[in-house]
């Protein structure tokens, strides 16, 4: 089965992670037809190079590799709104810029799709780590059949973003990423849902998710949860989820939010992770 890999990469991120990213999606068992890497606005002369170095090092990564360039920095959603336009296969699979894949990943999502031909979404559990991925410090596991995500995905996102694979037709029916700042996957997620999509996730992590100091700081203020309260308002206004349920989740946030970083660091790895 051929599938599309399909990937952002904007100004402020390091060269070196976007090189390993890069490198873990071109070695996988089942190679994928193309990487489509959308530049959201300009880059710096580093990550340019990488990508330069990337199409240099081999006939292979040089025919796999398209990029998108825009003109001006436009967010993930609006950037992965027309990556998935430009990617030419019906399977897409997703992938940040500085994750790393494990080389079995998409040979055991693109069997899960083998499997079951009416699957429209399917993810994976994703290790943490700090520094390198000899370095785990946690795992988040999500449920895997149909039903039980059915019924998690109106509490919480059903999925991590860097795992999944889809189908680029049940994204365009759901009306593809819009932009919505720190929703724009679970924003999709409830528009398919509500669509009928069929899901699922592979009970095993198949992605190592970089994660530090910086993301638990970056997670809290009332600036940050104004943020959450209008993503979960979107959500519900699909109606996958009720008014009940969003006021619940928006002020276990707000507590979230407010603790210092450190308690809050324990709270993430003890009731949002595996």
């Amino acid at each position: 089965m051929d599938y599309s890999v399909l990937m952002s990469v904007y100004i402020k991120e390091k060269p070196e992670y976007l090189k390993l990213s890069l490198e873990s999606m071109a070695n996988q068992t089942v190679l994928p037809k193309e990487i489509v890497l959308v530049e959201d606005g300009p880059l710096t002369d580093e990550l340019y190079a990488v990508i330069e170095q990337f199409k240099q090092s081999s006939e292979k990564n040089a025919q796999m590799l398209k990029v998108v360039p825009l003109e001006k920095n436009m967010g993930l959603g609006n950037a992965l709104n027309i990556g998935v336009n430009e990617c030419s296969c019906e399977l897409i699979a997703r992938m940040d810029t500085d994750d790393i894949a494990k080389p079995d990943r998409c040979e055991k999502q693109l069997k899960a799709f083998e499997d079951d031909p009416q699957l429209d979404i399917c993810g994976t559990f994703i290790e943490e780590f700090e520094g390198s991925v000899d370095n785990i410090v946690s795992e988040r596991k999500l449920p895997c059949s149909h039903e039980e995500l059915l019924s998690f995905s109106k509490k919480r996102n059903p999925f991590n973003h860097m795992t999944v694979m889809y189908k680029k037709s049940a994204v365009l029916k759901a009306g593809n990423y819009q932009e919505i700042n720190l929703f724009e996957d679970y924003y999709l997620w409830a528009r398919m849902i509500v669509n009928g999509a069929k899901m699922h996730n592979v009970g095993q992590p198949l992605v190592y998710a970089r994660v530090g100091a910086d993301m638990m700081k970056r997670r809290g203020g009332f600036s940050y949860w104004k943020k959450i309260v209008r993503g979960r308002k979107k959500i519900m206004d699909t109606g996958l989820m009720g008014f009940g349920m969003f006021m619940s989740v928006i002020c276990v946030q707000f507590v979230f939010c407010i603790v210092p970083v450190s308690l809050r660091d324990k709270m993430y790895k003890k009731f949002l992770r595996g």
